[in-house]
């Protein structure tokens, strides 16, 4: 293919979203080009809630494999297409289904919680899924008692137990960017730079610095707190940040790491959507054993969402 302008790429994936009742859905990471000709951006959680209700023939994912296999599975009637074929997230590989069942196995009779950030073979290992938006909510459904594992996050496994006082047992995951990138330092020295800011940090930080902030929270709820409260340091993927900077020019806000960008999401480029649309490439195809038992776990993290 040619080079195209930014503008001939835009009207070309316009008229092929028509013609092949395509619907985009992007994650709050992308690239704004990526996200600006998205039918719905938004975390993980109201991807998947998009993705079940949507009427497409065709939905183009633009964010990591494990979201675009999470569509398919709420949707096995439309065509699942992955925006960028080496999309991954090294989270969801630091656990295999073969891995979790010997995890099982060392805790009989535990539920096993599993973070959406996770392959569509551990999840159907798993008794639920959660997100970051709604993990409280879901380990408080679990009957007290109740022995607990949470996959693979580490760090948002001991959030929630710090804020449900549930005792449960993490597998040693974490989210690259966020467990590495995002530290104390950057704290103190964004503390100092800006004076009475509002710092607000992702769960997927560790404990030493998400206990450190002023306010905990999601993406979706970072986005959510952004809409009505100014001078913000944002500690999560850099991609939400600019967002947020384009949706409220006139606020101050400010990343808490330049450091903290996940390379997977930033694969996908405009080109790339053009391409996976056209040639409706890179398709979510999930056996569908695995598939039945994986739904199991995102529908009831979904009936109590």
């Amino acid at each position: 293919m040619p080079q195209l302008t930014d503008q001939v790429m835009v009207e070309s994936i316009d008229k092929l979203k028509k013609e092949k009742q395509a619907l985009i859905l992007a994650h709050n990471y992308q690239i704004l080009p990526v996200q600006h000709v998205a039918d719905f951006i938004g975390d993980s959680l109201q991807l998947a809630q998009q993705a079940e209700k949507a009427h497409a023939a065709i939905i183009l994912f633009c964010g990591v494999r494990f979201m675009a296999e999470t569509a398919k599975l709420l949707n096995p009637d439309s065509r699942v297409l992955l925006s960028h074929a080496d999309a991954g997230c090294p989270m969801a590989d630091m656990i295999t289904a073969e891995k979790l069942r010997q995890f099982k196995a060392e805790h009989p009779g535990a539920v096993v919680v599993c973070y959406v950030n996770s392959t569509v073979e551990v999840k159907a290992e798993s008794d639920i899924c959660c997100t970051s938006s709604n993990v409280i909510k879901i380990i408080k459904s679990i009957p007290k008692g109740k022995p607990i594992l949470f996959v693979p996050d580490q760090n948002l496994g001991q959030y929630a137990a710090w804020k449900t006082r549930r005792k449960i047992i993490t597998w040693n995951g974490y989210c690259n960017v966020h467990h590495h990138k995002i530290t104390l330092r950057n704290i103190e020295e964004a503390r100092r730079r800006w004076p009475g800011y509002t710092l607000i940090v992702h769960p997927e930080t560790p404990p030493e610095v998400f206990r450190q902030a002023d306010v905990i929270a999601s993406t979706k709820g970072m986005a959510d707190y952004a809409k009505n409260h100014d001078n913000l340091i944002i500690g999560t993927e850099t991609g939400l940040v600019k967002q947020l900077q384009q949706l409220y020019p006139h606020k101050n806000i400010k990343a808490l790491s330049q450091k903290a960008v996940c390379i997977n999401m930033k694969r996908t480029s405009m080109r790339d959507v053009l391409l996976t649309l056209l040639e409706e490439r890179n398709e979510i195809i999930i056996e569908p054993e695995t598939a039945r038992r994986a739904l199991v776990s995102v529908q009831r993290m979904l009936d109590l969402s």
